[in-house]
């Protein structure tokens, strides 16, 4: 139908272009005003052009009429835009910054004027952007790996910053009296707007806050002291990756800033921090502190200032840059009296600055009965294969979540495929690792797993638990026929590729993305119901953030594709025939088919070959699958 292949010709993108392209910013007074209309504008918007003043007779007109401006062209082009710089981010494997763009385009396209809302053109490239930008996370869920992306935390910064606090004289004049005997490599100064935060730190929602992180940076604070030391930037900055982040490796903030010390994906490559589908270097705490210490000392280089320097972290240093060049003033409370600095920024200092203050001082705030985290002792193996957590937490008789703890860079229960990895384990585990590891072949460690035999367990029971087969388990373990079974041994459990155990969470879709036609009264759940999908899948395949599906035509999804690989029954039937089925009844098989999680009646019928029209007449028109329903299967031979 040529849907997907939708472009603009290239005359009109190029004027189209030419219309909005960015002006470069002029100082009032110093350079000439630009021309009203330059010739490309004039040409795109169907104004004349004020260079030639020559006038246009009636025939000229009627011979020559002006374009009339297409607002359906320009925010094709305009949405284009951002789908194209977000598919350049992805190839760099920023894959936050690229998905902000893919949501812009999208964005653009769905939310458009009521002037042009029923124009085709918009729902043609719609449809194409939608199918586009769902490529960068399919590839990730049918990657080798079947585990979902690890879950974030949300970052305190962002709750702290939405925060304007009284000052309270009291508190204010207790700091003053402590910083007087308060030893620090940071300048420490109180205004009304660090007293403000102290006394935020002191209610009870904030002092929970301050309380926690202190805590979970004892695991850390011998590290980070060590790596700011290195790089000469006072030891009191470790207050910033407290303030940030509460210590936490996995925190993610609003805007896309990841991890313990908060990177942007950018600037994290600019200080080697790898980022792609399987690892984020920012999650990684002593490289991660290692590139804040080297940032703040480049920063401080700059600034000369350790005040402004903070400031720079958080804003960017042009931004702080370009503030100094406006004001005269190279100092971050002058530029925080005259407000030219973003409102999280103003804020950032006196956040860090109080929390500093308060730590220093734990007995004044409530603050000493706090017992921190130790560091957590762990071996290292570099390994160049790509393995499960999974099998490794089998291997080595500890639970996945504590290697995920140990290893948070992971944005998945797998390392990286085709480069190597540092994994870490707990503490005096190493060799067992790798004894044990060294029985499952390199291309299977993501897929296999290790099973320790409990009582009653048998190969039938095994094999159904692990979807695969007796036979298989019988060959890996060098089994012999009437071998008994013993209680807290281990058998390695060879998993077919593609296919996941019982007990683990884990869905393969299809590549192709089907399209469904929305009917009257259809909400995202009742088509997530329809498919036996999850809700949150639909709204992320087609950028969705409700229920509502009004306005859209076509909704996109990835029908799941995980087989039943439990066995079924075979019956041959020699009399009953259907009304519509006149074939001898030997060439007709009637099996019955477990419903497993994710199958529809369009997999199911695919699998089986046969029809969705022969599965509900065959079942009673079955009006909702459910996982564990048996259904029958008439195919002929």
């Amino acid at each position: 139908m040529g849907i997907r292949n939708f472009k603009l010709s290239a005359p009109v993108l190029a004027l189209l272009l030419a219309g909005t392209a960015c002006h470069t910013d002029q100082k009032q007074g110093r350079l000439p005003a630009a021309q009203a209309n330059a010739p490309a504008l004039a040409a795109v918007r169907g104004a004349v052009p004020q260079t030639d003043p020559a006038p246009i007779t009636p025939d000229q007109a009627q011979i020559a009429p002006q374009p009339n401006p297409d607002p359906v062209a320009e925010l094709i082009v305009n949405a284009e835009k951002e789908y194209q710089a977000g598919e350049e981010k992805f190839k760099t494997g920023d894959l936050e910054a690229a998905k902000r763009n893919f949501d812009r385009a999208v964005d653009m396209l769905s939310q458009r004027p009521a002037e042009v809302r029923s124009d085709e053109r918009i729902e043609h490239e719609l449809d194409r952007v939608l199918e586009a930008v769902n490529r960068p996370e399919l590839a990730a869920l049918q990657s080798d790996s079947p585990e979902p992306k690890q879950k974030a935390e949300p970052a305190p910064i962002d709750e702290v910053n939405d925060v304007t606090p009284p000052v309270d004289p009291n508190v204010k004049a207790q700091a003053e009296a402590e910083i007087k005997g308060t030893h620090s490599e940071l300048p420490l100064m109180l205004t009304d707007q660090v007293a403000g935060f102290i006394n935020y730190f002191s209610t009870t929602r904030g002092h929970e806050t301050l309380q926690h992180a202190l805590e979970r940076g004892g695991r850390y604070r011998g590290m980070i002291e060590s790596s700011l030391r290195e790089q000469g930037v006072p030891q009191e900055l470790i207050y910033l990756a407290q303030a940030e982040s509460g210590f936490h490796p996995l925190a993610l903030s609003r805007v896309g800033a990841r991890g313990m010390w908060q990177f942007m994906a950018s600037r994290a490559r600019g200080y080697g921090l790898q980022h792609n589908l399987w690892v984020d270097e920012r999650q990684d705490p002593e490289k991660s502190t290692r590139a804040a210490a080297h940032h703040l000392k480049d920063l401080y280089n700059q600034f000369g200032d350790w005040y402004l320097a903070m400031a720079a972290y958080n804003s960017g240093p042009g931004t702080v840059q370009s503030a100094v060049k406006r004001t005269g003033y190279a100092d971050f409370w002058e530029l925080y009296r005259r407000n030219v600095l973003p409102k999280e920024t103003r804020n950032y200092v006196p956040i860090i600055l109080a929390v500093t203050i308060m730590a220093k001082n734990p007995s004044q705030y409530g603050l000493d009965d706090i017992i921190p985290e130790q560091p957590v002792p762990y071996d290292a193996v570099k390994i160049d294969y790509s393995v499960d957590l999974r099998l490794v937490a089998q291997c080595i008789d500890v639970s996945p979540s504590t290697l995920q703890d140990l290893n948070p860079s992971l944005l998945r229960l797998t390392t990286p495929k085709n480069q190597t990895f540092e994994l870490r384990l707990p503490a005096g585990t190493r060799e067992r690792y790798l004894a044990a590891i060294e029985a499952i072949p390199p291309q299977m460690r993501v897929w296999w797993r290790y099973h320790e035999v409990a009582e009653g367990d048998t190969l039938a029971s095994i094999a159904r638990t692990y979807r695969t087969s007796p036979q298989a388990i019988v060959k890996e373990n060098h089994l012999l026929a009437g071998d008994d079974l013993k209680a807290e041994s281990k058998l390695i459990v060879p998993i077919p590729p593609g296919k996941h155990a019982a007990t683990e969470d884990g869905a393969t879709y299809a590549r192709h993305t089907t399209r469904y036609r929305v009917r009257r009264g259809d909400t995202v759940q009742t088509v997530a119901d329809n498919f036996s999908l999850p809700p949150t899948m639909i709204r992320r395949w087609n950028h969705l953030r409700g229920d509502s599906l009004r306005g859209r035509r076509i909704v996109y999804v990835h029908l799941p594709v995980t087989p039943s690989t439990l066995p079924k029954e075979q019956l041959v039937t020699s009399k009953s025939k259907s009304d519509r089925d006149l074939r001898p009844a030997a060439q007709r098989i009637v099996q019955r088919h477990k419903v497993q999680p994710g199958e529809t009646l369009i997999s199911i019928a695919t699998t089986h070959h046969t029809t969705v029209e022969a599965l509900k007449r065959d079942n009673g028109d079955l009006p909702m699958l459910r996982p564990g329903m048996v259904i029958l299967i008439r195919s002929v031979r």
